[in-house]
């Protein structure tokens, strides 16, 4: 039973971005009409401060004859925060298909998940980003909305300036659009159209009398118990959309702020398919919240996987022995 092993080096030269945005469009639909068996997260903290363990499974889509699970170490005080492996596995015969890093897989697809939130979400005129927090997903986000819509203006938030001011220098060059680094959040958010959170917070840092009218959230940092980004005030005078509707009332943004499913308008796949459970005007102020679901990894393993056969990238490992 040979399974195929792809670095990281692999699965980036193998990933086409572009290519994976399309497909994970048409699987956010999937997911939420299709959805008979749940995607889930397990998570445990370790004996390490703020370091944690998780698995993220199953991937599951109708179309695609495989199935993933995720498993990840989280380390916020290290580079890159967040290790791991995708385990890719026949749907029929639970065979091992392939194992693969997981790290720019997750960096990407999450990128790009949070990018098609922002776009269906944000009104049209909507050019002036800010995002707060200037790591690795905050790069990706910034990015990753380019391939929707195109910026004007960034402004950038980050409690470490000097992480704000490598980012700004990094990405200066990459996207050509002026990037100013702010003092405060309040200060990064004043005047954007579009606010991209995507911290460790357990604490609420953005509300609503920092935020203009019209403006859309998208808010990635709060992906496990207990941790949060937006306040309640924002949530109950928003349009907020999820990924999953179960999954982030009982461990997203919503059951931090002992909030309900209830608060809730839609997942994201529904409002691709009826664009009226989203925005309606351009005075509405929208809130994407996503914890990161395993349809995300499968849609992008399975590209890798099956690019990596026809390409005769990656090495071939027999578990069985």
């Amino acid at each position: 039973m040979d399974t195929l092993l792809l670095n990281r080096t692999d699965v980036q030269q193998l990933l086409d971005v572009e290519k994976v945005l399309d497909l994970l469009e048409d699987a956010f639909r999937l997911y939420s009409s299709h959805k008979s068996i749940p995607s889930q997260r397990s998570s445990s903290s370790l004996p390490l401060e703020h370091a944690s363990s998780m698995v993220i499974f199953p991937g599951l889509l109708p179309e695609i004859p495989a199935y993933t699970v995720k498993v990840h170490a989280k380390y916020p005080n290290k580079n890159p925060s967040i290790k791991g492996v995708i385990h890719l596995h026949d749907i029929y015969t639970g065979k091992l298909l392939a194992m693969m890093d997981s790290t720019y897989i997750t960096a990407v697809r999450t990128g790009l998940a949070g990018a098609l939130g922002t776009h269906t979400l944000a009104k049209k005129s909507a050019k002036k980003i800010a995002i707060i927090g200037c790591g690795v997903q905050g790069e990706m986000q910034l990015k990753s909305i380019q391939y929707l819509r195109e910026i004007e203006r960034v402004w950038i938030f980050d409690k470490n300036y000097e992480k704000a001011n490598m980012f700004s220098k990094k990405m200066q060059n990459e996207i050509k659009v002026p990037i100013k680094i702010s003092a405060s959040v309040q200060d990064a958010v004043r005047d954007a159209d579009i606010i991209i959170s995507a911290t460790w917070s357990r604490e609420p840092f953005l509300f609503l009398n920092m935020i203009k009218p019209g403006t859309h959230i998208t808010t990635l940092g709060a992906d496990e118990l207990g941790k949060c980004e937006v306040s309640r005030e924002v949530v109950k005078a928003s349009i907020f959309i999820s990924d999953d509707k179960k999954l982030v009332a009982k461990s997203g943004a919503i059951q931090s702020l002992d909030l309900s499913e209830n608060d809730i308008q839609a997942e994201l796949g529904e409002v691709l398919m009826n664009p009226l459970l989203g925005r309606r005007n351009d005075e509405q102020i929208t809130v994407f919240g996503a914890v990161g679901l395993a349809f995300q990894d499968l849609v992008s393993a399975w590209y890798v996987y099956q690019k990596a056969k026809k390409s005769n990238i990656g090495l071939i490992y027999n578990f069985m022995g």
